[in-house]
């Protein structure tokens, strides 16, 4: 067992990301706690995609040239490209993510005056129920 995850340290240590960012997400209640849970989590996945898609002993996927000038087109001389890109993609995917919800705690933050996330729902609550109260006096005002 010892030596299988020696062997697969790559993938035990993305496993490992993933369970603290999960639970960083799940038990903070500060938005921006969550928020870096979540980035947790999206490197675990980036370094499990990238430990998967890396073969020892192959090159990059780009043509070689023979002894006798020509091309090593064989696909078992070269790594799988399409993990790096997916892993490429991912990281500005998350980058734009993680901009666009610190964005939106920012400006949580800023009219409601706390990160937390219980707090926030109970000035949303409050909030919305005197705006209702306000929707009904002006309602029977205007039937009056």
């Amino acid at each position: 067992m010892l030596e299988k995850l020696l062997l697969n340290h790559y993938e035990a240590a993305a496993v490992i990301l993933s369970g603290i960012g999960l639970t960083n997400l799940l038990l903070q209640r500060n938005l921006i706690k969550k928020i870096i849970g979540l980035n947790i989590m999206d490197t675990a996945v980036y370094l499990f995609l990238a430990a998967k898609g890396y073969v020892e002993g192959r090159a990059a996927p780009i043509l070689i040239e023979n002894a006798s000038g020509g091309w090593l087109t064989s696909s078992s001389l070269y790594v799988n490209p399409v993990p790096a890109g997916s892993v490429l993609t991912g990281i500005v995917v998350s980058v734009s993510v993680t901009a666009f919800a610190l964005a939106l705690t920012l400006k949580l933050y800023e009219h409601y005056g706390t990160l937390n996330i219980d707090e926030a729902l109970l000035k949303m609550t409050h909030e919305q129920e005197v705006l209702e109260e306000k929707i009904t006096q002006s309602e029977s005002e205007v039937l009056a």
